[in-house]
């Protein structure tokens, strides 16, 4: 068995909790993922003996998932770093999810984002936990292939929990006497919980694997809801493709394989351009500047800056598109086909109010030009060769 413990400024705890779990567990490697700490966590756990990732700042459930690929096959057991207990007996509980519920509450507030995350886990997973919040839990191998990678954020463990029952795993839930730093009734621990709570919805949501085998947040969608009808359903299309594409890419393996949610973006998103600008010629563009969009999203922020480039040229709004881009390119959130896809939408139908007739021509030739490109070669690649271009595609996006 390994352990994984996410730790991020936890130089005061972070040792006493690796030499405590030495202590139960001889045999085990213990793993700290070490989320950008600001202090020295990262030598104290090494002093204590633990195997120390340095990551970037990106949440606990990216350090969990980051330390759970650097963990050999088998079963692993999760832990927090500031905890004070024993845990030999949730590793010897038989089943495929055992998660340790605290005997004693200490601290902490009013119990709200507890209440969502047990009505989540009920509702989605048809389970009832008691702490469905704990960080305490023991996977099996069954357990740890439907779990991981994890999602974001303080919300996964209660993705986890979820996932593990809807793979028809055993879950069980363990009482012991355990302690952890409880967050108090002030301003710092209110701030915590929203973060908590925030992360919790979004894990409950849809999800995507970004291009570094990171489980994140679907946020286009948001792109439909304030981009009006037309922008909704295109972003609903790109949403069904999120959710239940297949392997293919590109127009000629979408047309191959027939009946895929690919062929119905095809067709659904010129429809939804003709029926909002009575035009073919919104038609088409609508449905190339959606799948330009859905090209360029290969790497983070490269879409939204597309799209921030193009918005001016076409009198599309720009606000949404502000908002999402610090988190795409932090790889917080991704875009997904809903949000490329309503972006591109966006634009299209902007551009056939904003050009005339010979610029809305012109702007579906140089469109289909594109994705004539992207179906013959990366567009990607061709962008990270071209010098000025690559600079602005990597600025603000991490190594």
């Amino acid at each position: 068995m390994t352990i994984l413990v996410a730790a991020r400024d936890e130089e005061s705890a972070i040792a006493d909790t690796v030499e405590r779990l030495h202590a139960q567990f001889p045999e085990a490697e213990v793993i700290v993922a070490d989320d950008g700490s600001r202090d020295g966590t990262a030598e104290s756990a090494e002093g204590a003996g633990a195997i120390v990732l340095r990551l970037p700042r990106r949440g606990k459930g990216q350090a969990l998932s980051a330390a759970e690929r650097a963990a050999p096959p088998g079963r692993i057991l999760l832990c927090d770093a500031d905890l004070d207990g024993d845990l030999s007996e949730l590793a010897r509980v038989d089943a495929d999810l055992v998660v340790a519920a605290f005997a004693e509450r200490i601290g902490g507030g009013f119990g709200i984002v507890k209440s969502v995350a047990r009505g989540l886990i009920e509702a989605l997973g048809g389970l009832r936990l008691s702490e469905p919040l704990s960080g305490q839990r023991v996977l099996s191998a069954s357990a740890r292939a439907a779990c991981f990678p994890t999602v974001a954020g303080f919300g996964c463990e209660v993705r986890m929990t979820i996932d593990a029952a809807r793979s028809g795993l055993e879950v069980r839930e363990v009482e012991l006497p355990l302690r952890h730093r409880a967050t108090g009734r002030d301003v710092a621990g209110f701030v915590h919980r929203a973060r908590q709570l925030r992360d919790v919805l979004y894990a409950c949501g849809p999800q995507g694997v970004n291009f570094r085998g990171a489980r994140l947040p679907l946020v286009g969608w948001k792109v439909g809801i304030k981009g009006g009808p037309a922008v909704a359903v295109i972003s609903a299309l790109g949403l069904a493709d999120d959710l239940w594409s297949g392997p293919e890419r590109g127009f000629r393996a979408h047309l191959r394989s027939g009946r895929t949610t690919g062929v119905l973006k095809l067709l659904g998103i010129p429809a939804v351009g003709l029926l909002a600008t009575r035009r073919v010629s919104g038609a088409l563009l609508v449905g190339l500047a959606a799948n330009a969009l859905n090209q360029l999203d290969t790497r983070p922020g490269r879409a939204l800056k597309a799209y921030l480039a193009a918005a001016p040229l076409a009198g599309a709004p720009v606000g949404i598109a502000v908002l999402l881009l610090p988190y795409d390119l932090h790889e917080m959130t991704m875009l997904g086909d809903a949000g490329s896809n309503a972006l591109g939408g966006l634009l299209g139908l902007n551009s056939v109010e904003r050009f005339t007739e010979r610029g809305r021509w012109a702007a579906i030739g140089a469109l289909a030009g594109l994705t004539l490109l992207g179906e013959r070669t990366s567009l990607g690649a061709w962008i990270e060769r071209t010098p000025g271009i690559a600079w602005v595609d990597r600025l603000g996006r991490r190594a």
